[in-house]
């Protein structure tokens, strides 16, 4: 009971070998935008759920409360530093290789 390969059974296989071939790689092109995007979605979602917790809630109130093109300056800075005039002057050079 020994079968005996044939010319059209080796072509057959052959066929059937390149359109799975083919059509796997027609099929990742159509949906691999599609799996790409998910996939994002989840890896963002996960990342700003480890690290968007971590804001106080001062912080949350603020941006609340500002508008878009507001400036807000939570501290002034300190002016009795000031420069020393002893220190002599300021001469700009160019260094020459």
């Amino acid at each position: 009971m020994i079968q005996e390969a044939s010319a059209m059974g080796l072509l057959r296989t052959i066929l059937i070998i390149v359109l799975v071939y083919f059509g796997f790689k027609i099929l990742a092109r159509l949906f691999a935008p599609i799996l790409l995007k998910f996939v994002a979605k989840k890896a963002e979602e996960k990342f700003g759920g480890q690290f968007g917790g971590f804001q106080n809630q001062n912080q949350q109130r603020q941006e609340q409360k500002q508008k878009e093109g507001e400036t807000i300056i939570d501290k002034m800075p300190n002016n009795n530093g000031s420069s020393n005039p002893k220190v002599g002057e300021y001469v700009d050079y160019e260094e020459i290789d």
